[in-house]
């Protein structure tokens, strides 16, 4: 199949996926469709007969019979055979797409405005997926990707061949984790867990996106999943836990030590840029009575543990989300930092990872 007929396919038809139960949906999708365009043709075939044959300017006399009981029979059972025989592979398919037991790989999937939080059961690995699109590209200021708005920075790794069961949740409001290519589009519901399954059988890149309205960026929050080989899988775990336990190391390393204002304010603006300022602007001025401003906050300039506390837990009930479970210790001290003395608040105080370490344990 050609290029040009592989993009209208898509475009205009249900997605045939990379998995066999995509493919069992694909296949229910279009039996059914079949049957719905034959009985469309009967019908209306019908319909358009009875009209140009026994239309009144042939003299055709209308018929003065009622209540045909053979012609209710009949419009009853047809209608019910044909649901019968819709009705027992949709429902054979989607006990399938339900089936998530026996799996080899369970991740959690965390919806957050707006992003995704991949947690891996059965390993010591977990990590945020945020958008990766640059923001010039977004505002019209540089030509837009390839992958525009379908890109992050860290994707989710699932091996091939193997049974991967995923637990899908929210930390604020509903959102909806949907890959096309897999068949799976499961609601991230805050308070519950609602599960779903693929198992890849090619190596790949599939991409998908949030599939709910959940706010203002519901728009920036792709998905992105790579299908690895079962060893090329099994390697890229073994070395995400070697970092990751070697990042908490040296975390604890650095609570001993303290980072300067210069330092702080640099990691800070980076850490605000890439976090804060999609609410809060880059001059932290804020959305008038969307998002509050932060230049000139009172608690930005007087309560440092309000603000510590803000930035670690969140807001419930707002848009603020708790960055305690998503940067460092050095990170939260260094943004904090920053949003206490940028944009002339310049308190001249300094947040060092100790003090947020410390309000997180107390």
């Amino acid at each position: 199949m050609s290029p040009i007929a592989v993009q209208a396919q898509s475009q205009f038809n249900l997605t045939q996926g990379v998995t066999d139960i995509s493919q069992r949906v694909y296949d229910l999708h279009m039996t059914i469709f079949y049957i719905c365009c034959v009985i469309g043709v009967i019908v209306f075939g019908a319909m358009f007969w009875s009209m140009i044959r026994h239309r009144k300017s042939k003299g055709r006399k209308p018929a003065t019979f009622h209540e045909s009981v053979k012609v209710e029979i009949a419009w009853t059972v047809v209608p019910f055979l044909i649901l019968i025989g819709m009705a027992i592979p949709a429902t054979s398919t989607l006990i399938a797409m339900e089936d998530s037991s026996e799996a080899d790989v369970t991740i959690l999937v965390t919806g957050s405005q707006w992003k995704w939080h991949y947690k891996y059961f059965e390993n010591d690995v977990e990590f945020f997926s945020l958008l990766a699109t640059q923001r010039q590209q977004i505002e019209n200021k540089l030509e837009k990707g390839e992958n525009y708005l379908l890109e992050v920075d860290r994707p989710l790794v699932i091996p091939t061949d193997r049974k991967v069961r995923f637990l899908i949740t929210s930390d604020d409001v509903i959102h909806s984790w949907w890959v096309p290519d897999f068949a799976v589009k499961k609601d991230a519901n805050p308070g519950f867990i609602n599960e779903s399954w693929t198992q890849v059988n090619e190596p790949g890149i599939y991409r998908g996106q949030c599939a709910e309205l959940c706010g203002k960026d519901h728009g920036f929050m792709p998905v992105v999943v790579i299908a690895k080989e079962p060893a090329e899988y099994d390697a890229w775990i073994a070395e995400q836990e070697a970092a990751q336990r070697q990042a908490k190391e040296e975390e604890q390393r650095l609570l001993a030590m303290s980072m300067d204002m210069d330092e702080l304010m640099d990691l800070g603006e980076q850490v605000y840029l890439g976090n804060c300022a999609a609410c809060h602007q880059g001059n932290g001025e804020g959305v008038p009575g969307v998002f509050p401003a932060l230049k000139g906050s009172p608690m930005a300039l007087n309560d440092m543990e309000a603000h510590i506390d803000i930035v670690v837990n969140g807001k419930s009930g707002t848009s603020m989300q708790a960055f305690g479970n998503q940067l460092s210790l050095r990170e939260l001290a260094a943004v904090i930092t920053y949003e206490r003395n940028a944009w002339g608040n310049d308190t001249g105080e300094t947040v060092q990872a100790s003090d947020v370490n410390e309000f997180m344990n107390q």
